[in-house]
């Protein structure tokens, strides 16, 4: 399946530094799912619970999280679930086994893939939500909340797993077997959960997205670690984005990567605070700010993922 980019986005109205038009996108924040213009306007929202990934269809349909264990699909305009994978229940014999979503993937061919924290594997289901393929993922400190954040299925048919609890991206190939790895570096500080765990001022690896790029280098999101690294297949640090970089911006929980056709960056800054935008979109080569998203009276402190919607099906993200 592809992703769409068409009338459905969640709003844009934050302070650009160019007199590029604003970016239509979808959202979760706020106990809603929204989708706004560019002006400003809301044209698209329904109640809906905190999310980690979003997907939106080429029908025009959402895929999303709903609660801890489903993925879903939302028929968008008629406001209702039209397919669902629970993981708690279904395929599962276990009825105590505590499990978590927090990553998942429509496919080409039409299956699901999804990342499933607790029994810390991936699967790829058809819409009947038979299994057709399943990998077993290594984890040093499992848990069912921190065992995987945003995982990918490469071109290469390989899996790019963040591991928020081991602070570590690792490369899957369809065997199973870990042919890349990058562990978050701490640069010289100590694990902080300052005054709320998730602000500014706590600090730790917990890694939440990466991207592959075309040139064979790796996009991070770094989580708590409050930056975004680019890495070489060799594991060496290219390019950095650093928590107070960009003027008048503090970065708390770096989540989402999108890169857009133009090479542009947009940056996910979750839980930081009123003041701060919760979406930023950079020149990377320059660290040049081209937008900001600022909704935070809308959407308030936990944006944790988002879809620009204008970019006709070719970002990275």
């Amino acid at each position: 399946m592809r992703l769409l980019t068409c009338f459905f986005i969640c709003s844009v109205f934050g302070m650009a530094t160019t007199a590029q038009a604003q970016h239509r996108l979808i959202c979760q924040g706020n106990g809603k799912l929204a989708i706004v213009e560019p002006d400003g306007k809301t044209s698209w929202a329904m109640d809906w619970g905190g999310i980690h990934d979003i997907h939106v269809l080429a029908n025009g349909n959402i895929m999303v999280q709903q609660g801890n264990n489903k993925v879903v699909e939302i028929d968008s305009q008629e406001k209702k679930v039209v397919w669902s994978y629970d993981s708690k229940t279904q395929n599962s014999t276990k009825d105590d086994e505590a499990v978590e979503v927090h990553a998942f993937q429509p496919l080409e061919n039409g299956n699901v893939m999804i990342a499933e924290s607790g029994r810390a594997r991936i699967i790829e289901v058809d819409r009947d939500g038979t299994i057709q393929k399943e990998i077993k993922l290594h984890v040093n400190h499992p848990h069912p909340h921190r065992d995987t954040r945003l995982v990918r299925k490469l071109n290469n048919g390989n899996y790019l797993v963040c591991h928020e609890g081991d602070g570590v991206v690792r490369e899957y190939d369809e065997q199973g077997n870990v042919v890349w790895d990058f562990s978050i570096p701490m640069f010289g500080r100590e694990p902080a959960d300052g005054k709320t765990g998730h602000g500014p001022d706590a600090y730790g690896n917990q890694v939440f997205g990466a991207v592959r790029l075309e040139t064979g280098n790796t996009l991070i999101a770094t989580g708590n670690n409050h930056r975004v690294l680019e890495v070489t297949p060799q594991k060496e640090i290219v390019w950095q984005l650093e928590q107070d970089d960009l003027k008048g911006i503090t970065f708390a929980w770096v989540t989402t990567l999108e890169v857009l056709p133009n090479g542009n960056y947009v940056i996910g800054n979750c839980h930081a605070g009123d003041g701060n935008p919760l979406l930023v979109e950079l020149e990377p080569k320059t660290k040049t700010v081209i937008w900001q998203f600022d909704r935070y009276a809308d959407f308030g402190n936990s944006v944790s993922n988002s879809q620009i919607l204008d970019v006709d099906f070719k970002s990275i993200r």
